[in-house]
């Protein structure tokens, strides 16, 4: 199996587990404090891979800027789905929340120059579709 594919598979099932465990935590507490928690406990366990997979610690100007972008904009994420769960189905905000690859493919087309193809076309409409749908 592709490697991708796996990976992409990991990242499927702990990003659902984490969504079903946060919708848990968010209502036997505040979900702004269950957001804080997974994070925290995400950040030691990152760091805990880290150190024992021999990852390098070496760090660049660059990387740090857009590293410390990307926890803003996970921040910004688990927080906005830890209430999104409080407020509505776990179902609906997840498979919106899911929908992310949207924004990353736009992003990719605007900033990094890649392509923007029709079946990149394709899929972000049949996503959008699948928003509507779900909000039915």
């Amino acid at each position: 199996m592709n490697a991708a594919v796996l990976f992409g598979l990991g990242t499927m099932i702990a990003w659902g587990f984490w969504i079903a465990f946060g919708n848990i935590a968010s209502s036997t507490m505040d979900p702004e404090t269950a957001a804080f928690v997974s994070y925290a406990t995400a950040a030691v366990a990152t760091g805990v891979y880290v150190v024992a997979s021999d990852a390098s610690l070496a760090v660049t100007n660059r990387g740090l800027l857009f590293a410390g972008a990307a926890g803003i904009a996970a921040a910004v994420g688990v927080v906005s789905t830890f209430i999104g769960v409080t407020v509505g189905s776990t179902s609906i905000v997840s498979t919106i929340g899911g929908m992310y690859f949207i924004t990353a493919a736009v992003i990719g087309v605007i900033a990094f120059g890649e392509s923007m193809t029709l079946t990149k076309v394709a899929g972000i409409g049949l996503a959008l579709t699948a928003i509507v749908v779900i909000n039915q």
